[in-house]
């Protein structure tokens, strides 16, 4: 594939439709649930990681509200608004790789949703917090209590979902400086700045805004 094909692919300016209700000039992408579970997903494995130590039932409970989020989430993936819906971040391997390709040349586009790296994020966090969560009930169980190999599990997939997080900050850090848009404060107030019409017409291949 020559750079020209990944550069500028055009794609059709988003349906009436689909437009987003405007406020003082910007557009609202976030809607309230899935900024309510966005900081609760945060804030609620941070409790927990935290609780480990704390006597009592805590980590526990934390731990069974954190996947109860993951789990209202993956419904909103379905049937939630149209910047939540998988079917609207989740692009092709090709759409990923292009997109790939014109971030190293630091050439993407803006995306009002998820770009097609945040997109991957996104479902691989859902997994390893649901994992976790999960490896975490696993050894409550009288059959599990007390084995290394699953307390091993739960911890490992602990450090990986840190190790995770960590590299899905420095992306908002980083798509934040390239697209002069605070990304931690929209997703506080749910609002964008619109696509400008060059911005709908370079997003990479397949882009669903």
């Amino acid at each position: 594939m020559s750079p020209k094909s990944i550069d500028r692919p055009q794609v059709a300016a988003p349906a009436r439709h689909l437009i987003p209700v405007q406020k003082d000039g910007k557009v609202k992408v976030w809607d309230l649930p899935i900024r309510l579970l966005h900081w609760g997903l945060a804030f609620g494995f941070a409790a927990a990681y935290f609780s480990y130590d704390i006597p009592g039932p805590w980590h526990e409970w934390l731990g069974y509200v954190v996947l109860s989020m993951v789990f209202i989430r993956l419904i909103l993936g379905f049937a939630g608004s149209h910047y939540s819906r998988f079917s609207q971040f989740v692009r092709s391997p090709s759409q990923v790789r292009n997109y790939i390709h014109l971030v190293q040349r630091r050439r993407q586009p803006r995306y009002l949703g998820h770009n097609p790296l945040g997109g991957i994020m996104t479902l691989a966090l859902l997994l390893m917090v649901a994992l976790t969560c999960a490896s975490g009930w696993l050894y409550t169980t009288d059959r599990f209590w007390g084995v290394a190999w699953v307390e091993n599990l739960h911890a490992g997939l602990t450090w990986v979902t840190i190790a995770m997080i960590s590299l899905h900050i420095v992306g908002v850090v980083v798509s934040s400086a390239h697209d002069h848009e605070n990304l931690v404060t929209s997703m506080i107030h749910g609002y964008k700045r619109p696509l400008s019409g060059e911005e709908e017409g370079s997003n990479a291949n397949g882009a669903k805004d």
